[in-house]
């Protein structure tokens, strides 16, 4: 483990970091299981030239996301530019209890709301830099703050970027009815869920903002991965509006982008197909 980053965690928990072991990180950082002196285990993320703000933004989401207290995330001990250091969670399995906890818990922390379209953070869509600063509704939050700086960075043809221009007007009337800011997960895919040895679910890697709860229900539903009591306790506890399974593909249209962004290749065209299918 980097000796600075040992340093730091030392002084920031005050315990003496006695081995450390690597894990996953995700896809742009390595993950470091640490252990102290004292017994506790932390799990830190570190990416050296990491983009500014990507860990600061993260912790601000997570202590954010945490503040409702319906749905476990991992407490912040330490960050910094090039790191993060969060508590360690046992994982457990995974049950039909643990399934309903999800939706009912994750229902309440999106009817927690937001203060605006948008946050006092910096923003991130994975690790895409994208503006964050608040705007009065959705559509122009979701066009301005998400879609169109996402397309420029992942460089999308003239032909896509022009269906999108296309699409960007008609988004009010396409996107459901108006509804107050939820507290957005905003990365909310199954690899970004587990379950602790209590059979509490647990989120993990946010990309936290205000936002329509319809994006992370599109993201949660774009890889699979979430059973389908999540969803029905989901809509028991804070019912979604009518016609959302109609709108599911164009609240996958952000993600799609970001992959695009991130990954490139076939992510193009998969997403050139759901703009055709849009329009």
């Amino acid at each position: 483990m980097n000796a600075g980053l040992a340093t730091a965690i030392e002084q920031a928990t005050g315990a003496q970091v006695v081995g450390s072991a690597a894990v996953g990180g995700g896809s742009t950082s390595t993950g470091v299981a640490v252990a102290l002196a004292d017994g506790r285990r932390l799990f830190a993320k570190h990416t050296p030239g990491a983009p500014p703000g990507l860990f600061r933004g993260e912790a601000s989401g997570l202590a954010w996301l945490a503040e409702p207290g319906s749905v476990r995330v991992p407490a912040v001990v330490a960050v910094d530019d090039d790191w993060l250091v969060l508590e360690w969670i046992d994982e457990g399995p995974r049950s039909a209890d643990s399934d309903e906890q999800l939706g009912r818990g994750l229902a309440r922390m999106h009817r927690a709301g937001a203060a605006a379209f948008g946050a006092p953070w910096p923003g991130f869509a994975g690790s895409v830099p994208v503006p964050n600063e608040p705007l009065d509704d959705w559509p122009s939050f979701l066009a301005e703050r998400r879609l169109i700086p996402i397309a420029h960075a992942a460089g999308l043809p003239d032909e896509m970027m022009r269906r999108l221009d296309a699409l960007i007007p008609r988004l009010p009337d396409m996107l459901g009815p108006a509804e107050p800011p939820s507290r957005l997960h905003g990365d909310l895919w199954a690899g970004n869920h587990m379950t602790d040895t209590e059979g509490r679910p647990v989120l993990i890697d946010c990309d936290a903002y205000g936002g329509h709860r319809e994006v992370d229900i599109g993201m949660m539903l774009l890889f699979g991965g979430f059973g389908d009591r999540v969803l029905a306790a989901y809509d028991e506890e804070f019912p979604l509006a009518p016609g959302w399974r109609e709108r599911v593909e164009l609240n996958q249209l952000l993600p799609l982008l970001v992959h695009c962004a991130m990954l490139g290749g076939s992510w193009f065209a998969r997403t050139d197909g759901l703009l055709r299918s849009l329009l």
